[in-house]
């Protein structure tokens, strides 16, 4: 298992990969869950071999926990899929609600470059200020957010990453951008997602 400690710097995460064709990609989005829950939800990934659907994988975080990153590792690395990825997309930086992913440590332990995709800019001094007042562990949880860099806009959407450069992350969503803004991973991801937990997917991506 991947330590944090091991984790490369910021400037060793942007190297590495400039003008590289992407076409294999995996991307991640959470199920809905009543506002209540406490336990574990439901996180599908979508495996996109250029702008086909090639497989669905899946995984579960802890509502509100700790364990984001380990199990998006492990879900990857475990995947037949792996050895054809070259990037991984993120609907968001934390999954069922506050499970925070630590964006450098998943790039390290898989060896892709990580991409966070959101449509709207996040409110982070909201985010901020829940994590420090109400949420367990929510000060390493607001380190991490920040160690991910701020959001850049990209072509109508907000963008954090780690491993790749900022042209070669704005190529990638652009070829990925097919029935929407939002990459085709990531929407056919969302849609799984809430269809499984729910009998159908009722919220655009």
């Amino acid at each position: 298992m991947a330590s944090p400690s091991d984790k490369p710097s910021p400037a060793q995460a942007e190297t590495g990969n400039s003008g590289r064709h992407i076409s294999h990609v995996v991307g991640f989005d959470d199920a809905p869950f009543e506002h209540g829950y406490r336990g574990d939800v439901l996180v599908v990934g979508a495996v996109f071999a250029g702008n086909r659907l090639d497989g669905v994988i899946s995984t579960k975080v802890r509502r509100d926990g700790a364990n984001a990153a380990q199990r998006l590792i492990d879900c990857i690395t475990d995947s037949k899929y792996f050895d054809q990825l070259q990037a991984v997309l993120l609907q968001g930086i934390a999954f069922a609600g506050f499970n925070v992913v630590d964006l450098q440590w998943l790039h390290q332990a898989t060896r892709l470059p990580v991409l966070v995709v959101v449509r709207s800019l996040p409110d982070f001094v909201a985010i901020r200020q829940a994590l420090l007042q109400k949420v367990p562990g929510g000060a390493r949880k607001w380190r991490l957010i920040e160690a991910a860099g701020p959001m850049e806009p990209m072509d109508a959407l907000f963008v954090q990453r780690c491993g790749i450069a900022p042209e070669d992350a704005a190529t990638l969503l652009a070829s990925l951008q097919l029935n929407s803004q939002l990459p085709e991973p990531l929407r056919v991801a969302h849609m799984i997602a809430g269809g499984v937990t729910t009998g159908e997917s009722r919220h655009r991506a």
